[in-house]
């Protein structure tokens, strides 16, 4: 929500508010990503205040320049913002100035001058096969209680069996669950579904087995120590005691599991769209980057394909 610490008018709180409740509500946007988005809009209005040295009104967001947005996004990049964090914070702007513009507050057209920052691609390198097997089977050594170890184990296979993030695998209530496969809700609450091949059902099945608690059909079946929904970071911390056991790097973990499930199957033949239906990418272009084979690889399905291989 907008921070108390800088001046806005009336009419520009109230448009703020708005902006949010459609962010939420209509776009149905993260709850993460609607936090964002309202943060970098307050630093955006605490510099205003600031650089136009007064309360910031409507008037005053009219008449902005393009020199005024870049004055703002040089003082974040001297706050050791990055690209990628600059990026997203042009994405937020834009989204309030569109709100504003579509309903007929005013438009803002330095803002369309600035070019979004560059960002370099950086992806977590995929665990080899042999990795990510002796990962689950790391996870569940590691841990004394066997329905802890098997909730553990169980998300982890997830990750890396069914692709999916490790938010989707904490958010799986039993009515998301089938025997052949798994309703997953994605980002920006899109569902898809993804097949449960057999490891990953019988993972599932022997922590519910174990479990000692017993989740509404609606609620995540995935639970901490005292009942309540598993908390992200515990699965995190798995990784981490299993990165010391395995001698892995830091780049071993839930996301990269994920990267890895993408790759093998890339790395075997799978078709580059059933990896983007299997993963929720709304673009073919993300799951290009996403997943990445190594040269020997190209060149073998090249030799095999090409009529001159």
């Amino acid at each position: 929500m907008t921070d108390t610490a800088f001046a806005i008018d009336a009419p520009l709180a109230g448009h703020i508010a708005d902006w949010h409740r459609e962010l939420a509500a209509i776009r149905r946007l993260s709850p993460k990503t609607c936090e964002a988005y309202g943060r970098d809009l307050d630093q955006f209005l605490a510099f205003l205040a600031g650089h136009l040295g007064g309360t910031v009104t409507l008037p005053a967001l009219a008449d902005l320049r393009a020199a005024d947005i870049r004055a703002f996004l040089a003082a974040r990049r001297r706050a050791s913002a990055g690209s990628r964090t600059l990026a997203r914070t042009l994405s937020g702007l834009k989204s309030f100035f569109s709100y504003l513009e579509r309903n007929g507050i005013l438009s803002l057209e330095a803002l369309s001058i600035i070019r979004t920052p560059k960002i370099g691609q950086s992806l977590p390198k995929a665990l080899t096969a042999t990795e990510a097997s002796a990962t689950l089977t790391a996870s569940a050594d590691l841990e004394d209680r066997p329905w802890v170890a098997a909730r553990d184990s169980a998300v982890i296979a997830l990750c890396y069996g069914a692709g999916l993030r490790i938010a989707e695998a904490l958010a799986l209530t039993a009515r998301d669950l089938d025997a052949t496969s798994l309703r997953v809700t994605g980002k920006g609450g899109k569902v898809r579904l993804v097949p449960l091949i057999a490891p990953v059902r019988d993972a599932i099945e022997t922590y519910l087995k174990l479990s000692p608690f017993s989740p509404g059909p609606t609620e995540p079946i995935f639970r901490g120590v005292r009942g309540g929904v598993l908390s992200p970071r515990l699965i995190q911390y798995r990784l981490e005691a299993v990165r010391g056991a395995l001698g892995l790097p830091p780049s071993a973990t839930p996301h990269a599991l994920r990267h890895s499930f993408a790759t093998h199957i890339l790395g075997r033949g799978g078709d580059l769209r059933a990896i983007q239906e299997l993963l929720g990418h709304a673009s073919l272009s993300t799951t290009q980057i996403y997943t990445h084979v190594d040269t020997d690889r190209l060149l073998e399905s090249y030799r095999k394909a090409h009529p001159r291989g």
